[in-house]
């Protein structure tokens, strides 16, 4: 079957999100075996939650690289807690649930650490990006929520289904890693990241349009 070319670009994006996950897995593995007994995956998604907030408030003191190092730990811990989890046969909705909603917490406490590090420079572009993720959430969580009830995805790496998009978690991770070392250029990374993450949410729509026509309901 011939892909589309929207669609051949999901594909390819998909299989390069799906090439990258088992290569992280791989990597923390040893880590995995590592973690004590008595810290569990929840624990690990909190450790997760303090440094992603601390790598803000370290930005907003202007301690850039005090604010990198933690991130780089928040982003370690955020892999690690699902794959213990699922090495202890222990994932659940809720720790799924936790996970993503900490993960939104970091990606909006980040940028608002750069903006007041930088002196408050780069307000407008601040302020399209978190306008732009706020769309983007929605782009993706009710999409997610209807592709489940008709089982019309893709079998999920994450504990639900999550439409591809542009901007998905490697590019969230560069793009973030560069508002923390290059915050001199933060509006300008603000306002590329802004405009990949509004073109994944175009792209969703579009393949909502295709794939899930209006129908009854039961």
């Amino acid at each position: 079957m011939r892909l589309r070319r929207s669609d051949r670009f999901v594909y390819i994006h998909r299989m390069f999100d799906n090439a990258s996950r088992p290569l992280k897995d791989r990597v923390l593995l040893p880590a995995v075996r590592a973690v004590p007994a008595a810290i569990g995956p929840m624990a690990i998604t909190a450790a997760a939650l303090v440094c992603g907030v601390g790598a803000a408030i370290a930005a907003g003191a202007g301690q850039w690289t005090v604010a990198l190092v933690l991130f780089a730990i928040n982003r370690i811990l955020d892999g690690l807690d699902g794959l213990v989890a699922r090495y202890r046969g222990a994932a659940s909705d809720l720790g799924g649930y936790l996970d993503v909603l900490f993960d939104f917490v970091v990606y909006a406490a980040v940028p608002i650490g750069v903006w007041l590090g930088t002196g408050g420079t780069a307000t407008l572009p601040l302020v399209v990006l978190l306008a732009v993720f706020y769309v983007n959430a929605a782009s993706w969580m009710y999409l997610s929520a209807v592709v489940e009830k008709r089982g019309a995805g893709p079998r999920p790496l994450t504990s639900v289904v999550m439409p591809v998009g542009v901007v998905e978690g490697t590019e969230t991770l560069v793009f973030f890693t560069l508002f923390l070392a290059v915050p001199a250029y933060a509006g300008m990374l603000f306002y590329a990241m802004a405009a990949a993450t509004a073109v994944g949410i175009l792209q969703r729509v579009v393949w909502a349009a295709r794939n899930l026509p209006d129908r009854p309901e039961a």
